[in-house]
């Protein structure tokens, strides 16, 4: 009895393995928000990174955040880099255009290990407004869990990102 268990159990983890092994481990997720005000209010919150504590949804989960900013913090170039008891990481706009949107660069930060990412924010008109697209890309290169992750990604940040949409809609629409 104890054999067939170890059997099955090596069975188990082996088609664990095989299938992290397989699976591919790029993530993207996307969220939208159409917002009543034009781009350039829109970039006045975005753009400026001393801004976004403003509407970040990550400082309403993670109070103990603290962000230290670059020389620089709006423009190509802006960087602001933070620490909190939910993890660490940095940034840096590769693009920021009042009409268009931003860019940037970002990498989460486990000790020696960075996790790089690609992120827009652009803005495009609409009737009634700007319709904000929120993307991130990237690829988490953990052998085997990561695919895994990569999977469940959108179901981790999506809702982060519609939280972080819904309270740039309600600074942007403010009288």
């Amino acid at each position: 009895m104890l054999k067939k268990f170890v059997i099955v159990v090596l069975v188990i983890v082996g088609l664990f393995v095989g299938l992290g092994l397989a699976l591919d481990s790029d993530f993207r997720v996307e969220r939208r928000a159409v917002i009543k005000a034009d781009a350039a209010r829109i970039h006045e919150h975005c753009g400026e990174l001393k801004n976004w504590p403003a509407w970040s949804p990550w400082i309403e989960t993670d109070p103990t955040i603290v962000t230290t900013f670059g020389e620089k913090t709006t423009g190509v170039g802006a960087h602001q880099s933070w620490t909190g008891k939910d993890g660490n990481g940095e940034l840096t706009f590769t693009k920021c255009d009042p009409a268009s949107g931003i860019a940037y660069d970002m990498a989460f930060i486990d000790g020696e290990r960075r996790s790089p990412s690609v992120c827009v924010m652009n803005y495009k008109p609409v009737d009634g407004g700007t319709e904000v697209i929120w993307v991130i890309e990237g690829k988490l290169d953990m052998p085997v869990i990561g695919p895994y992750l990569a999977l469940a990604f959108d179901g981790m940040v999506g809702p982060s990102f519609e939280r972080g949409l819904e309270k740039l809609k309600g600074l942007c629409e403010q009288g």
